[in-house]
């Protein structure tokens, strides 16, 4: 990891501030003094220090959250109402990847990892997202297709991976894949074809499910993390 990026990511400060601090000498990488911005240091085992002080490095968390509806996939509000982070009372500063509605339940992952959430929701990685949605009327097959090979969306062709119904004749209640994260994108492709979202839950983001009870949380387990990081590992 490069030295100013380790120096921001404990906290300290910004990195643009951390690289003043590196070319002021005020920075050491076992006990030498370092100068160059492009410094690679291993923050398993070399002592980072600031005017003496040793930088210990934050610690990276990864929560799963099952959300309830009600609540706004944000870190702060101005009008007050209550977000995802009333649900997780931990110190560390934490932010949702990506958002769900307030009406919407299901899987929300809350990190204080930067490079994790956005490689998981940098549109070239195409991650999965699947949902299940009550409609207000019959999706009708014409529809499926029109879903499935594309429609425009924000001027451009946007579709849903998959649509399926699950173990029912209710073809009110859906279950679609996508990959796409924009805003209402859901309930907006819907929309377009005439039909509302009544209720939309996310089942699963990159493959990590719900698998507690709504409103809880728990932290992701090694070989959850791993597989998002490296999921062709």
């Amino acid at each position: 990891m490069r030295l100013n990026k380790f120096i921001s990511e404990s906290g300290i400060t910004s990195r643009r501030k951390a690289e003043e601090l590196i070319l002021q000498g005020r920075v050491t990488v076992n006990n030498k003094t370092i100068l160059t911005l492009a410094f690679d240091v291993d923050p398993e085992k070399d002592i980072v220090a600031l005017d003496g002080e040793r930088i210990k490095p934050k610690k990276k968390l990864y929560f799963l959250l099952n959300k309830p509806s009600g609540y706004i996939s944000t870190t702060d509000d101005e009008k007050g109402r209550k977000t995802v982070l009333d649900l997780i009372p931990v110190r560390e500063k934490l932010f949702p990847v990506g958002r769900l509605d307030a009406d919407t339940t299901g899987v929300l992952l809350l990190t204080n990892d930067g490079d994790f959430a956005n490689q998981l929701l940098h549109p070239r990685n195409k991650i999965i997202r699947v949902y299940e949605a009550k409609l207000d009327k019959e999706l009708e097959d014409k529809d499926i297709e029109r879903l499935t090979k594309g429609i425009l969306l924000d001027k451009r062709k946007s579709k849903f991976e998959k649509i399926f119904f699950e173990k029912t004749k209710d073809r009110t209640r859906v279950t679609l894949e996508c990959t796409e994260g924009r805003n209402h994108f859901v309930k907006r492709m819907f929309a377009l074809l005439g039909y509302q979202v009544k209720k939309l839950h996310r089942k699963s983001f990159a493959g990590i499910e719900a698998d507690i009870p709504v409103g809880s949380y728990r932290e992701l387990n090694f070989s959850e993390i791993k597989k998002l990081i490296h999921p062709n590992a």
